[in-house]
């Protein structure tokens, strides 16, 4: 696999859910966003907002931010400001049925804001923009689930 998604294997996505169900398809959509063309990285990328954040936040959505995170300051990644909208989608979503999934989900995309901070002066112009609303998403978040820094 590389160096980028190289945690990936070590997941047991096959304990783990998504919005529609089993999550044993999540590593092969993150594989077809790290390395598909722009098409291919689109509809991935796509699938997993449906899956792992649009709707709510689940247990593979805690497992896959790191990734995602790996995906957004990888600069071969054809999508990278989707990949950053992802990650601003799921800070703003909850599971409030499963609390401590939505706190994880929540602490994992707010670990990465160095890494948002950087991208914000990438020089990609998408990647900068989504950044930045990133960064703005994370200094603003206030939930139920995530106590106050």
């Amino acid at each position: 696999m590389g160096t980028i998604l190289k945690g990936m294997s070590r997941v047991r996505w096959h304990e783990l859910t998504h919005a529609y169900g089993s999550a044993v398809g999540v590593p092969g959509r993150l594989s077809r966003v790290a390395w598909g063309d722009a098409k291919t990285s689109a509809s991935a990328l796509s699938d997993l907002g449906l899956w792992l954040g649009e709707l709510a936040i689940f247990d593979a959505t805690v497992e896959a931010v790191p990734l995602l995170w790996d995906l957004a300051v990888t600069d071969s990644v054809t999508r990278r400001s989707g990949v950053i909208e992802l990650l601003r989608t799921i800070l703003e979503h909850a599971n409030p049925p499963k609390i401590e999934v939505q706190h994880a989900a929540h602490r994992a995309v707010l670990e990465g804001k160095s890494m948002a901070e950087v991208l914000a002066r990438d020089g990609d112009a998408a990647v900068q923009t989504a950044a930045r609303d990133l960064v703005a998403a994370i200094d603003s978040h206030v939930c139920g689930s995530c106590p106050p820094a």
